[in-house]
């Protein structure tokens, strides 16, 4: 008689995400492609429609300029929920980097503003970190207390430090900072009026192209190359080293991590910190380089956008860059008055509606399948009636591309494990 082994195996170690046994990703050539479409699809509604600011240099500068601060908010909160830690006040903590960053700025000069407006930024993450890690405060509840405290202190600190004195006698007001410097911004010589010249010929595809990489390569902010740089970091650290690896698996399985040695609570703790100090530069980036002064309510809702781009970007850097991408875009339409911008991509949508319209047939979903072609009629409909849209509903783009972008990638997102999860120390023993 033979005897059967009835010991149960050891449970498998708790996978990190983005491991090879997680969701399989989108290849580097399958990104490349995605972009030539899309690029292909822009330059084909330039053409058909006239709208040749759609892809021009200005637009692409001005979106770059957008989608810096959003997706430094973005990254912010990447870093806290790889952590376990979901951080809905990353609008908060970008109000205390705009405020202390532009206070610190008109003092001194725009760099320790920018640093100051990082620390008032690490501030909020602390204070969110203390109240979620140490205490165990619910997280949504925590970031929602953060973003009203911020506002009111800004609101509170700003009618005493902007309207008296020697700030008042240089433009403050309750409600604005005295303007600051500007940080110095870098231009290719040479490349940049090239591919100026080349977007002037509007030939398709070619002079999209041109327009694309000119704004990527003129009047560049260097804080914008700062933020660049902060993005490539952020995915060696969590990515490529020991320190990111333990990080990650404070979100994935917390316990697990506490029985190999890892303190969780300090790797949770830095991650939030960090989330401000991310969220902070943004604030910074947008009195300092976008409007070189702090203005009440000038985040507008930036923070709460940076985090649907993290989440739209599946919570790596690489997805996050491209959210932020497009919801700088969407933004900066209607910086430039676009109407007849917005309009011409209401073909884009229809388009676009349709072909996942036509996706969800051949899946056999066909409750989506019929409503995603109805919209598509419905928005093609109003493309043919209409020459532009109401500078109303250009506001209100960005907002209302961040929901359409989350309806559509919601169901191919995988968040961390442990996200939002309260943790005690020792819990697992």
């Amino acid at each position: 008689m033979t005897a059967t082994a009835t010991s149960t195996p050891p449970p498998a170690a708790p996978k990190v995400s983005g491991g090879k046994g997680g969701r399989a990703r989108l290849s580097f050539p399958v990104i490349l492609l995605i972009i030539a479409g899309a690029l292909v699809a822009l330059s084909a509604v330039r053409a058909i429609t006239d709208a040749q600011d759609l892809t021009s240099a200005g637009q692409i500068s001005a979106a770059l300029s957008m989608a810096v601060p959003i997706g430094l908010a973005g990254l912010g909160g990447l870093w806290a929920e790889r952590a376990g830690v979901v951080n809905i006040g990353l609008e908060g903590m970008m109000i205390l980097g705009t405020f202390f960053g532009a206070w610190a700025g008109w003092q001194t000069n725009p760099w320790i503003g920018v640093l100051a407006g990082v620390l008032g930024g690490m501030v909020g993450g602390l204070l969110h970190a203390v109240a979620t890690v140490t205490f165990g405060v619910d997280h949504i509840i925590s970031g929602i207390a953060i973003n009203i405290l911020a506002l009111g202190f800004t609101t509170y600190f700003a009618k005493l430090w902007f309207n008296t004195g020697e700030a008042a006698a240089k433009g403050g007001s309750p409600k604005q900072s005295p303007p600051a410097d500007d940080i110095a911004s870098v231009t290719i010589p040479g490349l940049s009026d090239w591919l100026i010249s080349i977007e002037k010929h509007h030939w398709f595809f070619v002079s999209d192209l041109a327009g694309i990489l000119g704004g990527l390569v003129t009047n560049v902010s260097l804080l914008t190359i700062v933020a660049v740089g902060l993005f490539f970091a952020t995915f060696l650290v969590l990515w490529k080293t020991a320190f990111g690896l333990r990080l990650r698996s404070c979100g994935e399985n917390p316990i697990a991590s506490e029985s190999l040695g890892v303190n969780v609570y300090k790797y949770k703790y830095i991650a939030v910190i960090v989330s401000g100090g991310m969220a902070g530069l943004g604030g910074a980036f947008l009195s300092l380089v976008t409007s070189h002064i702090y203005n009440e309510g000038q985040t507008g809702g930036r923070g709460y956008i940076g985090l649907a781009a993290m989440i739209f970007g599946n919570w790596r850097p690489g997805g996050l860059a491209m959210g932020a991408g497009l919801f700088g875009f969407s933004d900066a339409l209607q910086l430039r008055a676009g109407g007849q911008s917005v309009h011409a991509l209401l073909l884009l949508l229809a388009v676009v509606l349709l072909g996942l319209g036509l996706w969800k047939a051949y899946r056999k979903s066909y409750l989506t399948a019929v409503i995603s072609v109805v919209i598509a009629f419905g928005v093609f409909v109003w493309y043919l009636g209409t020459d532009t849209v109401p500078t109303e509903f250009v506001s209100a783009t960005p907002y209302v591309v961040t929901l359409l972008v989350l309806s559509i990638s919601a169901q191919r997102l995988r968040m961390p494990k442990a996200d939002g999860m309260r943790y005690r120390k020792g819990q697992g023993k």
